[in-house]
């Protein structure tokens, strides 16, 4: 947060879809791994890179396995079924879909950068718009102008 680029966190289920992102002071593991267990299950499994901070996620309960991008490792097949199941692909693509949320705005202040990005997950998390959804935004927005 010291800099003009505040670390950002993620975590995306695989199974649901769903994302949790958030804007982080710093990338210690006192900062990131309360971030990842408030956001997971005791029993799920965390697929990450080499990255330290992530290091006790095991203590915690959690099984998880890491790829090393620094070995040019970018996905592994355990189990050896042919699927490539540890990876974090995903939460790579998600970081890329949030880079061309922002980039429009040429340029956000880290001080509204959390709204923004909690803007992105909420639009990423809402599977699908309905009626009942359509109806709610603009009565609320037509009954409180601005």
């Amino acid at each position: 947060m010291a800099n003009d680029r505040p670390p950002l966190q993620g975590v995306v289920g695989r199974t649901s879809g769903q994302i949790r992102l958030t804007v982080c002071e710093n990338t210690q593991q006192q900062t990131l791994q309360p971030k990842v267990e408030r956001a997971t299950r005791r029993t799920a499994t965390v697929y990450r890179d080499e990255s330290s901070a992530y290091n006790q996620v095991s203590e915690t309960g959690r099984a998880h396995h890491t790829v090393c991008h620094s070995h040019r490792e970018y996905a592994r097949d355990d189990d050896g079924d042919g699927v490539r199941e540890v990876h974090g692909n995903t939460m790579e693509g998600i970081w890329t879909r949030l880079r061309n949320f922002l980039r429009p705005f040429r340029g956000v202040h880290k001080k509204y950068l959390a709204q923004y990005v909690a803007v992105f997950a909420w639009a990423y998390n809402l599977k699908t718009l309905t009626a009942k959804f359509l109806l709610l935004v603009m009565t609320c927005s037509i009954s409180n102008p601005i």
